[in-house]
C-alpha cells in the first residue's frame, strides 16, 4: 500500500516536470522554431555532451506564483550543472517561451543561486541569453536590493577577479541592464539575425532622443561585431553558435582539485525500487534510517561514529557512487539509552547534538564531504532536556556545521521542522545542494501542531472582539487554517520559492549527491576549520 501511496507521489512528480519543461506552452514554443531558434532546453541538450546528465536547479521555481500575471514556469531561466566536452560547467539559459524570458523576481534568484553554485564549487559558467529584461509591473521587487537583478552584475566582476571562465552567447534579446552580462563575460557570441542587444531598444530611443533606428541596425550581430566590438564573434544558427561555446571548452586547461577521495563505485545494498518500500508513507510511523542508508551508499556498508551513544542521530563515514562521504542522518525509530530510557526517533536530544558535533569537526580535519539526510522533528523540549542543557548541544552541533570547510549537501527525506532544519544544514546554512524527495515537509511545525496553536491565537482574537465562537465555527476555522499550513508545507512551494534547489525521485539521490562533489572537488579548500568558542 506504502509503495502505491509513494508512487502516487512519484507519478504528480513525473507530471508537474513534464509540464514545467513545456515553459509557455506549445504553441510559444513553435514560434520560436518557426524564428529559426532552439527553445532554451533544446539549446541545453544540444550544447552538454552526449548521453551525460545535466542536472537541473531550480525547476520548480515560482511554481504556483505568479498567477496573476499568468505564471512563470521554472521562473524563465534554466538552470543547472552539465558536462561540456568532459567539462563541468553551470548552464544558465533564458526561457524565451515564458514571457520573453523577462526576468521575474524568482527569476533573479534563481540566476544568483546558479553563480552562486559557480562560484562555490568554481566552475565555468555558460550563459545562454535571450530575454526581454526585468518584467516592469514587477520592478520594484527586483530592481535595487542587494538579491536583485543587479547583483549578478556584481557576480560577473567577482567570478571574473577569481579567475572563474564565463561565456556568453546571445540568442535573442538582450536588453537594458541585461546587456552588462554578457558584456561582462570572457567571450561574448552573438547569432545573427536573432540576437540583439542594446541599452534601449528603438522605441524607447525614438521616444527618448528623437531618433529613428530599426533594432538589428541600433544592436544587432553586424553592428557589434564589425562596428562596435562588443561582441566577439557572430554565428548563423544557434547550433553554431553552440558548436562555438563546445570548441572554446575543448582548449581550457586544468584547475587544481580539493581532492576528495574516490574509489570503485559500488551499487547500494539494496535497489532503488526496494528503497521505497523502506520509508514509510506515514509520518508518525518509526523506521530504521539504517536501512535507507542501505539503499543510498556504496554496499550499504557505514561505519557509524558513536555508534551506541547519541542515537537518535546516525553519524558515519561511507561511499557513495564511489566518493567518501560523513553522513549526518536523523535515525527514525525509537531508541533506547544506556540508562534505559526511550528517545523519541527524529528528535534530536543532548546527546545526538554532542556526537554531531564532534563527528562534523572530524569530518572537517580528514576532508570529507558531509551529506545531511533530514527527517527530523526538532530538538528534544522540556525541562529535563533544558536542565540537560539542550540548547548549548543544540549550539555546538550548529557551530560546527556552520563553520564546516567541506562541502554540505542536504537532502529533505521527510519532516524538516523547526530548529531541526537549521542544525541539519537547511538552506539558511549554505549546502552546495539540497533536495528533497517528494514525501519532504518544511516548515516550523507540523501541521497538526501548527493549525491548533493558529486556531488557538484566532479564537482568542475573535473572543476579545466580543465574537461567539461555536464548535461548528471552530471546526470550520480549524480546517481553513490547516488547508492552508498543508499547502505550505509542500515540498514544491518550498522548491517554487527555492528553499530547496528541486523535489527529486528518491533513486535519483545517489546520482545528485556525485554529481555534487564531483562540482565541489574544482574548488580547492583554502580555508581553515575553526568553530571558534563552543561551550563545553
Amino acid at each position: 500500500m506504502e509503495s502505491q501511496t509513494f508512487q502516487s507521489l512519484l507519478d504528480q512528480l513525473k507530471t508537474k516536470t513534464e509540464l514545467v519543461k513545456l515553459g509557455g506552452g506549445t504553441k510559444r514554443i513553435s514560434k520560436e522554431h518557426e524564428k529559426g531558434k532552439l527553445t532554451a532546453r533544446e539549446r541545453i541538450q544540444y550544447l552538454i555532451d552526449k548521453d551525460s546528465d545535466f542536472l537541473e536547479v531550480g525547476a520548480f521555481a515560482a511554481d504556483g506564483m505568479y498567477e496573476e500575471e499568468g505564471g512563470c514556469p521554472s521562473a524563465g531561466v534554466v538552470t543547472g550543472i552539465g558536462y561540456v566536452k568532459g567539462r563541468m560547467v553551470v548552464i544558465v539559459a533564458n526561457d524565451a517561451t515564458v514571457k520573453a524570458g523577462a526576468w521575474f523576481p524568482m527569476t533573479a534568484k534563481k540566476n544568483l543561486r546558479a553563480q552562486e553554485i559557480a562560484m562555490e564549487n568554481h566552475l565555468p559558467i555558460i550563459y545562454l541569453v535571450d530575454s526581454a529584461g526585468v518584467f516592469l509591473p514587477m520592478q520594484n521587487e527586483i530592481f535595487p536590493d542587494k538579491e536583485h537583478f543587479g547583483r549578478q552584475f556584481r557576480n560577473n566582476a567577482k567570478m571574473s577577479a577569481m579567475g572563474i571562465v564565463q561565456i556568453a552567447a546571445i540568442m535573442g534579446s538582450c536588453v537594458a541592464g541585461g546587456a552588462y552580462l554578457p558584456i561582462m563575460s570572457d567571450e561574448a557570441m552573438i547569432v545573427d539575425k536573432t540576437g540583439s542587444i542594446f541599452l534601449a531598444g528603438s522605441y524607447l530611443v525614438k521616444a527618448a532622443i528623437g531618433e529613428s533606428v530599426d533594432n538589428e541596425t541600433l544592436g544587432g550581430a553586424t553592428t557589434h561585431c564589425e562596428i562596435s566590438g562588443v561582441t566577439d564573434n557572430k554565428y548563423d544558427t544557434d547550433q553554431d553558435c553552440l558548436d562555438a561555446i563546445r570548441d572554446i571548452f575543448d582548449k581550457i586547461g586544468a584547475n587544481p582539485t580539493a581532492g576528495f577521495d574516490r574509489g570503485e563505485p559500488k551499487d547500494p545494498k539494496i535497489s532503488g525500487d526496494e528503497l521505497l518500500e523502506v520509508f514509510p508513507m506515514e509520518r508518525v510511523k518509526p523506521y530504521d534510517m539504517l536501512d535507507v542508508i542501505s539503499g543510498l551508499v556504496d554496499g550499504g556498508e557505514i561505519e557509524e561514529y558513536k555508534k551506541d551513544y547519541g542515537k537518535t542521530l546516525i553519524c558515519g563515514t561511507a561511499r557513495i557512487d564511489g566518493w567518501a562521504v560523513g553522513i549526518v542522518a536523523n535515525q527514525r525509530k525509537i531508541v533506547k539509552t544506556a540508562k534505559g530510557e526511550m528517545q523519541m526517533g527524529g528528535v534530536i536530544y543532548s546527546d545526538s547534538a554532542d556526537k554531531a558535533a564532534r563527528f562534523i569537526m572530524n569530518c572537517n580535519q580528514r576532508k570529507i564531504p558531509l551529506v545531511f539526510l533530514q527527517d527530523v522533528s526538532g530538538f528534544m523540549v522540556g525541562s529535563k532536556a533544558e536542565h540537560g542543557g539542550i540548547i548549548k548541544d543544540g549550539a555546538k552541533m550548529v557551530n560546527a556545521m556552520a563553520n564546516s570547510v567541506v562541502p554540505k549537501f542536504t537532502i529533505v527525506l521527510g519532516n524538516s521542522y523547526g530548529a531541526g532544519n537549521y542544525a541539519m544544514c537547511g538552506k539558511a546554512y549554505d549546502p552546495r545542494l539540497i533536495y528533497s524527495w517528494p514525501t519532504a515537509q518544511m516548515a516550523v511545525m507540523s501541521g497538526a501542531s501548527a493549525a491548533k496553536t493558529l486556531l488557538q491565537i484566532k479564537v482568542a482574537s475573535l473572543k476579545k472582539k466580543g465574537k461567539e465562537i461555536s464548535e461548528t465555527d471552530e471546526k470550520e476555522l480549524l480546517d481553513e487554517i490547516t488547508n492552508k499550513y498543508n499547502e505550505e508545507l509542500s515540498p514544491y512551494y518550498a522548491a517554487a520559492r527555492l528553499w530547496v534547489d528541486g523535489v527529486i525521485d528518491p533513486r535519483e539521490t545517489r546520482n545528485v549527491i556525485s554529481m555534487g562533489i564531483a562540482a565541489a572537488n574544482h574548488a580547492p579548500i583554502s580555508e581553515r576549520f575553526n568553530v571558534g568558542v563552543i561551550q563545553t
